[in-house]
C-alpha cells in the first residue's frame, strides 16, 4: 500500500527498542520519496515478495525523507527509508542497507547520461562534454554534502571543479568555445542529481553555453528528452530505477553510457537498529 504524507501530521515515535518487533515501532511504515521514482515501484514489489502485508510505503520527497530521517536519528527513534547511494545521508549519518536475499532491488546500478536525438549534430561541443562526463561516488558525495551544509549548488559545483581542474580539462579537451548557445538540462530533484547536473552545467558554461536547468519528476524528465523539449539529463539510474522509462522511450533518445558506477538502491535504517539487518527482519514478531 502506498500512502501520501499529510502536511502537519506526524507520529512521535519512542526510542528504538531492539528487543521488540520493529513493525509496530514504526507503525508498519516505510518512509519513501516521490511516487514516480523507480525505487518506489521496486519497494512495492519488495513489500509483496517479502509478504509485508501490514506495511505501507509513504510517499514524500527526497528532502522530506531526509528531514524525517534526521529527526529520527537525533532521538534514536526507529525508521525505515528508501535509500540510495551515493547520497550525503550515508556520509552524515550512520546507516546501513538491509540485506535483500530475494534480490528484489537487484545488483548495483550505474548512472547514465542521456541526450536528445540530434544533439551531436546541433550542439557538437556540448555533446562531447556530456559524452566525456564521468566521476566517482566519492566525488559526487563531496558536492552533495556541501549543498546539504548550506552551500548554493552552483557554488558547490564550481568549488569541486576548481579542486578537480585536471579531470575537468579531460572533459573539455579540444572543445571549441561557443558564443552563448542555449542548452537545457532536466533533472530529478534528488541530492545526487542536483550535484551532478550543476557540475555539468558549470562545465558547459565554462565553454560558452547558456545553460538552463529545470527540475522535474522522473517521467516528465524522460519525456522532455524524448520529445526534444530538453537537450540532456545525467540522471538515468539503470537498469532498475529508470528502467521503466528507458524501455518506454527506447529509440527516442541517445544513451551516452555510464557517468557513475556502483550506485545502490534499497531499504536503509540507522545502524543503532541492531536487530534489523535484512528486509526479512521487518516481519519478525
Amino acid at each position: 500500500m502506498l500512502v501520501p504524507v499529510l502536511a502537519g501530521c506526524s507520529t512521535q515515535l519512542a526510542e528504538y527498542k531492539p528487543n521488540e518487533a520493529v513493525g509496530p515501532q514504526v507503525d508498519y511504515t516505510i518512509t519513501g520519496i516521490d511516487a514516480g521514482a523507480g525505487e518506489m515501484a521496486t519497494t512495492q514489489k519488495a513489500i509483496k515478495q517479502y509478504d509485508l502485508n501490514k506495511w505501507q510505503l509513504q510517499t514524500s520527497s527526497s528532502s522530506a525523507m531526509t528531514s524525517t530521517l534526521g529527526k529520527a536519528i537525533k532521538n534514536r527513534q526507529p525508521i525505515v527509508v528508501t535509500g540510495w547511494q551515493p547520497h550525503w545521508m550515508f556520509t552524515k549519518y550512520k546507516l546501513k542497507f538491509l540485506k535483500d536475499p530475494k534480490g528484489v532491488y537487484g545488483k548495483a546500478e550505474n548512472i547514465h547520461t542521456v541526450v536528445r536525438k540530434g544533439l551531436k549534430h546541433d550542439k557538437p561541443e556540448a555533446y562531447t562534454v556530456l559524452d566525456r562526463f564521468h566521476w566517482t561516488k566519492e566525488e559526487m558525495s563531496t558536492v552533495m554534502l556541501a549543498v546539504n551544509k548550506g552551500a548554493d549548488p552552483k557554488q558547490a559545483a564550481n568549488k569541486w571543479i576548481k579542486a578537480h581542474q585536471q579531470q575537468v580539462n579531460q572533459w573539455t579537451a579540444g572543445v571549441k568555445h561557443v558564443n552563448g548557445d542555449a542548452i537545457k538540462l532536466t533533472y530529478v530533484a534528488w541530492d545526487s542529481e542536483i550535484a551532478s547536473t550543476n557540475v555539468v552545467a558549470e562545465v558547459l558554461r565554462s565553454v560558452g553555453y547558456k545553460v538552463t536547468l529545470q527540475s522535474m519528476e522522473m517521467q516528465p524528465m524522460w519525456a522532455s528528452i524524448a520529445t526534444k523539449a530538453a537537450d540532456a539529463q545525467v540522471c538515468a539510474w539503470l537498469p532498475n530505477t529508470s528502467g521503466v522509462y528507458y524501455k518506454k522511450y527506447q529509440g527516442q533518445f541517445v544513451d551516452l553510457g555510464v557517468n557513475l558506477r556502483g550506485a545502490k538502491v534499497g531499504l536503509a535504517v540507522p545502524t543503532y537498529m541492531t536487530k534489523v539487518n535484512s528486509i526479512e527482519d521487518l516481519n519478525k514478531k
